[in-house]
Parts: C-alpha cells; structure tokens; sequence
C-alpha cells in the first residue's frame, strides 16, 4: 500500500515541485520503500511507496506505454493477472508486472468504465494528458481513503489530511457541520470531513476535475434485494456458494510478493479468514492477535484455541490501561477526526507488531459482520419489530435482556425504560433509520457540550487503513471482495440470522474448517477500554494539557464549564455510562485534533 497526492494548476500554470514535495513527505509512514514526483505543465503527481507486487518494476508515478497517462496509486487490483491478459488479447503492452500498469491499459480500453473491471482496493489518480483531464477514482466501499480540496488556483487530492495541509495557502479550520455529523453517527458522512473546505471523495465514486470544473459520480451500489423471499428451509447450496466465493476472495488477496499475515481475534470471522488462508497457501501461517490486561475485553483463549486447532505460528501484543493512554495521541494524528472510542488504539499497536515481525501485509475477517448479519443490533432490530406487534406484552421486552451482555446497567433497566431507549412506537417503526435512532440519539447529546458560538457556525477507516498503515502495513478483507458483498446483498434475512442466531448461513459454510466451539461461542463485539485509561495513576500530562479551561477556551469549539465538570465528574470516580465515555474520548480526541492540526 502507498501514499499519493497531486496538484492540478486550474490556470494552466506549472505545477510546482516543492509543494509535491512538502505534501509526499508526510506520507512516508504509507510508502517506506521509495517515493517519486512526476511534473508535466500543470500537473504534479507524487507518490510514497510501499513494495508488494512486482517490488523492482512497479515504481511511481507510472505512465502507459505511448507516454498519454500518468498515474499515482494506492492500492491492489486482485485480479489484475486475468486482467493483464485480457488487455494483451486486445494488443496492449505490458513493461512491468505490476497491477499499477492494468489500471493505465485499462483506462486506455475503457477510460472511466475501467473501475467497473477492477476487484481490489483503490484511490488513485490518472492524468489524461490527451484530454486534459485529472481523473481520480476510491474503491466501492472505501477501504482505501482519498481527500481533495481546491481554491481559485489548484485543485489538490491526496491520501490523507495531513499532506494537504502541507500546503500553507490551505486553511485549517474545523468544520461544525463534520462535528455535528461525528457527534451523531460517530463519523462523517462523505464528502464532510472534520476540516472545513476539506472533502473525501465518497466510497464507490470516481472524480474528474476538466476545463476547470469538479464532476462526481457515483459507479457502484450494493445490489440489495428488497424482496428475496425465503430458501425454503435448504440453506446447504447457499452455503456452498458463499464458501466458494469467500475462497476466491481470499486467493486473489494472497497475491503479493512480500510474505502475508493474518489477524486472529478469536472470532468467527477472522478464524474463516485464516482458515482459508492456510488451506489455500499450503505452509505454516502467521497470525497475530490483541490481548487485554483487561479481563473484562480479553479474547485470548479463543484466540489459542483457533492458532492451535488452525497450526498457525502465533504472535501476540498486550495492551494495557497505559498503553491506550499513551498512544491516543499517535492514533488521533493518524484518523485526522475526533473518534469517540479507543477501539483503534490497540489496532495501532497490533499493526506495529506485524511491521516489527517483518511482514507488510495481513488479512483480516473485517465486513463479515455488516454483509451477513454479525452485529447485536440485527438482533435487536428483530426483537424490537416482534415487540411492537405486541406492544402490551410484558415478556417480549425482556428478549432485549440476552443482548449486551457486558453492559450492567443496561441489563437492570425496567421495560418501560427500555421501551423509552429503543423508540419501540408505530412512527420510530416507519423511519427508514429505525435500527438506528437508539444510537443517535445517544451520541447526539454529546454535541450539548459544544460552545454556543460553536453550534451556530467508525471500521475501514479509522480502525482499518489508518492503523494499519500508520506502521506501513497493508489490510486486505475477503469479506468486503465486491462478489461477496452482492451475494450477500441477495439472501433473505433469514438465512443471515436464524431466531437470533447471528451470521447463520457463515456458520453453516464454516463448519468444516473452524473448530465447534469458535461457532458455538457467544459472540465477543471488538472493544477496548475507554475513559479510565485516562484518569489512572501514571496519566500522561496531555490529558490534563488539553483538558483544561485554557486549552478549551484557545479552539472554542467546547463550552469550559461542561468540560471541567465532566472532568471533575470522572476524577471523582463517578462517570460510569457509555455515553460518559463517548463524551471523554470524543473531547478528549478533537481537543487533541485541534492541537496537531489547528496551530
């Protein structure tokens, strides 16, 4: 995986060298390996590499064959060995093995369509020098980040934030509207970013900045069926069909040059993944895991079980109260948005163990949950709708109690509280967004600790790419291959949860190729220690630095009063909720965003 960013004088003017400089320079934890700039009149292209495929030939930026394209990248084409012969079938040259030299012979056969031939993980930008035109394009669903902006003169894009904010003429402020939406939904929702004037091109959307104008456009959507009927009870040939395309998601992604890991969490997801992965490589694979100090987050047992019952070689870090504490603020640098949970942080760490085991890539089970059905609020969705046919009934709210098992004072509220909490009405049943009202409005009251001047004015991002490739480390995820996603888009309900049997139809592929008691275990949500890790003994100073009153004055963008007595509130020992927590980190991470980027 790699780092690029570009330039593109709208006046026609040259493009400038240093600037490309300044901006790839802060990209070098994305690209280790070697970096190059291409300048031709008004555009620039840079390019931070790290090595995988083709690790002599595949340097960037790249130009097709007759010298018309140029291209930076970041990213992996997985089929681009069937694509490469396609393209030679119609008569295009090839000069590297690199899949960097498909994109370009595929823009030149299908220009903007090419996207539509590619299964991988992709931002990349291509300069057409024949019709002048900057084309840039973001995998369907965004595993892969791209950023841009522009002003009266340029047009700038780049894998992060940071390298656009290499350049001084862009400004650095925080964008209310990206606040509200991070507050609410615990992301912003493309193109917002937290930065004002700073946008993200959307997942499965391409861009072309000609004749000085900015189009985007959507090219892909997830195929879901509204009405898929049921499968008469015969689960068994769509079983099959998803295990067959799970391992051809998963072959394609052991292309690499570089040896390929694996992350283990002791879930289901993740031990298909590595199952797969063993099976297909045919040799003794590395696999590596979180573990917690923590008791109450510590998946490590089953993580042992899967590494022996799979013959993997296994490596583990353990991560502690003070390590989250410590590394908060690489993390915030490194996700350029306030998050309201540590979960990256042990995420950062893990990716520094792969790095430091000598390994550049690693799959990983993430999407599985999304695509069929994984999360605990599929299941209470289900039970909410079988409630409120019923709305009287004193028995049917107590289903609600086998959820959340790790939350206590969510497990003694009363079901008029419960009914309260989940929006269980005829008009919170209508809404399009029902499984997810509880949540928003949720988070939503953290925005009350927002200054008045303030208002007038979460899984592939921060927690996938951003982590990983903090330590120069590239994710894959089988799950999210694009066939998979449309498969699972088209299957009834049923078959992805069966009562509240979650990811039902994965279990039944899965069952002979993970042990019985990985499919049989009580499903663990990825989580992390919150808020306590940052009022122990030991506590580094940032926290109380950026905490107090004057640093909350200095970025305005939280009310001092509401800040000190939360603080107050959990140096006391009295903040126990989640959303106490939400609100801690969520202050803590944008106080710490204001104070790398805002100066």
């Amino acid at each position: 995986m790699c780092g690029i960013s570009g330039i593109l004088k709208l006046d026609s003017s040259a493009a400038d060298d240093g600037r490309l400089r300044r901006m790839i320079a802060t990209l070098r934890h994305r690209g280790p390996d070697g970096d190059g700039i291409h300048l031709s009149g008004p555009v620039g292209l840079a390019h931070a590499r790290l090595s995988i495929i083709d690790l002599s030939g595949g340097a960037q930026p790249m130009s097709s064959a007759d010298g018309s394209l140029w291209i930076t990248f970041n990213g992996e084409i997985f089929n681009y060995i069937e694509l490469q012969e396609e393209l030679q079938s119609k008569g295009y040259r090839f000069l590297t093995r690199s899949d960097t030299e498909v994109i370009l012979n595929a823009y030149l056969e299908w220009g903007e369509e090419c996207v539509h031939h590619f299964n991988g993980q992709w931002a990349f930008g291509v300069w057409d020098s024949r019709n002048r035109k900057l084309f840039l394009s973001r995998d369907r669903v965004g595993v892969r980040p791209l950023f841009y902006t522009q002003n009266s003169e340029c047009f700038y894009f780049a894998s992060e934030i940071k390298a656009l904010f290499a350049c001084p003429e862009i400004s650095r402020d925080i964008d209310p509207h990206g606040m509200d939406q991070i507050f609410t939904f615990w992301s912003s929702i493309p193109p917002r970013t937290a930065f004002k004037g700073i946008s993200q091109l959307p997942p499965g959307h391409s861009l072309t900045v000609a004749n000085g104008q900015i189009q985007v456009r959507r090219y892909w959507t997830a195929p879901y069926a509204h009405d898929v009927g049921h499968c008469n009870g015969n689960v068994g040939p769509l079983a099959e069909e998803l295990l067959h395309l799970l391992q051809d998601a998963t072959q394609i992604r052991l292309r690499s040059d570089v040896p390929v890991g694996a992350y283990l969490s002791g879930g289901i997801d993740s031990t298909v993944t590595t199952a797969l992965i063993g099976k297909i490589a045919g040799e003794r694979l590395r696999s590596f895991s979180i573990t917690f100090d923590d008791a109450d987050f510590d998946e490590s047992k089953f993580q042992h079980e899967a590494s022996e019952y799979l013959g993997t070689q296994h490596s583990t870090v353990t991560c502690s109260h003070a390590d989250i504490a410590r590394a908060f603020p690489e993390v915030v640098r490194h996700t350029e948005q306030p998050i309201v949970r540590t979960a990256p942080v042990p995420m950062f760490l893990l990716s520094n163990l792969v790095r430091q085991s000598g390994f550049k890539v690693v799959l990983t089970g993430e999407g599985a949950d999304e695509a069929l059905g994984g999360y605990d609020i599929f299941k209470e969705a289900k039970i909410r709708r079988f409630w409120a046919r019923n709305l009287d009934s004193t028995w049917r709210p107590l289903l609600l109690k086998r959820l959340y098992p790790w939350l206590q004072d969510f497990q003694k509220q009363s079901p008029a509280m419960l009914r309260k909490f989940f929006h269980v009405t005829s008009e919170d049943l209508a809404s399009p967004f029902f499984s997810h009202l509880p949540r928003w409005e949720l988070t939503s009251k953290l925005k009350l600790l927002f200054s008045s001047h303030f208002l007038s004015g979460y899984l592939l991002s921060s927690q996938g790419d951003r982590m990983a490739m903090a330590h120069s480390v590239e994710g894959r995820y089988p799950f999210l291959d694009y066939r998979v996603l449309s498969f699972a888009a088209k299957l009834p309900a049923a078959v992805k949860m069966k009562a509240l049997n979650e990811k039902y139809i994965l279990k039944r592929a899965s069952k002979d190729v993970v042990p019985a008691s990985i499919l049989k275990r009580r499903k663990q949500p990825y989580r992390a220690p919150d808020s306590r890790c940052f009022f122990e003994p030991g506590a580094p100073d940032y926290v109380e630095e950026v905490l107090s009153e004057s640093a909350v004055q200095k970025y305005g963008i939280f009310d001092p009063l509401a800040i000190k007595t939360m603080v107050g509130k959990f140096k006391a020992g009295k903040a126990t909720s989640v959303r106490d927590d939400m609100a801690l980190v969520g202050v803590l991470s944008t106080q710490l965003l204001a104070s790398q980027f805002l100066n």
